[in-house]
């Protein structure tokens, strides 16, 4: 009874179910044949750190870190790019791919016609889009480190952090493809991604903007990542760390939640 209850409560996205498992197993077994297209998101922002990273940083020269000590600009804007691959992996997954399935191949009409249900679907999905955040990320953590860009023992702590910053965007993502009806919808994809990619202190520190910007400038769901990532890699952490991780958890859990519910009423209409 306690479980009945429970199940009625809680927002459909959040109740786990093992049955989404095998939706993460089918879309494995459907990009086992397209595993360079899928790695190939982490390379932008390799190049980023490059072009910027080493190319930029040798006329910028070195930059403070969160605690104040010199680092190299490679060495500070590699967190930052580390957070953008685990953002970019997961929002363009839950998106474009969940749009395109959910609208137009009908996957998910199929998938209903099993013992799943709707809510097993936004779990299996959102995990899809979190792994492949998570390749992103992992590659980008080596060639970090081959660069010499891991500066504290800490920086092991960075990918579980970019997996979070995954589990935020694609819950969020996610929810947004359920009210998207037709391709140019995805214009706001971009127009979303992009301020975020470029005003979220990724190539430089917040202190930058005027006072009256900061504060606009800490709602960006991408800022609380990069900071969060940037301690870690640069062995500066603090406090505030637990405030970004709890911003990025309630954003993926509302957005989950949101999911969940969407898919439902989309799905059994």
């Amino acid at each position: 009874m306690t479980t009945t209850l429970l199940v009625r409560i809680a927002p459909p996205a959040l109740t786990s179910r093992r049955r989404a498992l095998h939706l993460l197993e089918r879309n494995l077994k459907v990009s086992r044949h397209s595993w360079g297209i899928l790695l190939s998101g982490f390379a932008e922002p390799v190049f980023y750190l490059f072009a910027v990273g080493v190319g930029l940083g040798a006329l910028v020269g070195d930059v403070r870190g969160p605690d104040g000590q010199p680092v190299t600009y490679a060495e500070y804007v590699a967190p930052a790019l580390l957070a953008s691959s685990a953002m970019n992996g997961a929002l363009f997954e839950s998106t474009f791919n969940i749009f395109f399935k959910l609208r137009y191949m009908r996957t998910y009409d199929a998938i209903l016609a099993t013992p799943m249900e709707p809510a097993d679907i936004a779990v299996g999905e959102v995990s899809w889009s979190l792994l492949r955040g998570g390749l992103y990320a992992v590659g980008f953590l080596a060639v970090t480190a081959l660069m010499g860009l891991l500066l504290s023992p800490l920086a092991v702590l960075a990918l579980p952090a970019a997996l979070l910053v995954g589990f935020a965007f694609a819950a969020v993502g996610m929810a947004a493809s359920t009210f998207m009806r037709t391709w140019q919808d995805f214009d706001l994809v971009t127009l979303f991604s992009l301020p975020l990619f470029l005003f979220s202190a990724t190539f430089f520190p917040i202190t930058v903007y005027p006072d009256a910007i900061q504060p606009f400038v800490r709602l960006s769901p991408l800022y609380h990542g990069v900071e969060l990532i940037r301690g870690l890699m640069l062995g500066a952490p603090d406090v505030t760390m637990f405030g970004h991780v709890a911003f990025l958890v309630a954003m993926g859990l509302a957005g989950a939640a949101v999911a969940g519910r969407r898919f439902s009423r989309i799905l059994r209409a």
